[in-house]
């Protein structure tokens, strides 16, 4: 989630390829996974992290 929100703050949007890594911490992060997984997984979501998703932009 902290790559999403890092990307979202710079970029302001969360539309990335599946191959997308995001630097957080000197450590990259596989974000373009994480938003697939995440669409594809979309009804198995907690309420709070498909809220916290969506203010983030994020494409389902």
């Amino acid at each position: 989630m902290a790559a999403a929100q890092q990307l979202h703050a710079g970029e302001g949007h969360l539309t990335v390829p599946r191959q997308h890594r995001e630097e957080v911490n000197g450590e990259l992060l596989g974000l373009g996974s994480f938003a697939a997984n995440a669409r594809r997984r979309a009804a198995k979501l907690s309420p709070e992290r498909r809220a916290a998703l969506d203010q983030l932009g994020m494409r389902w």
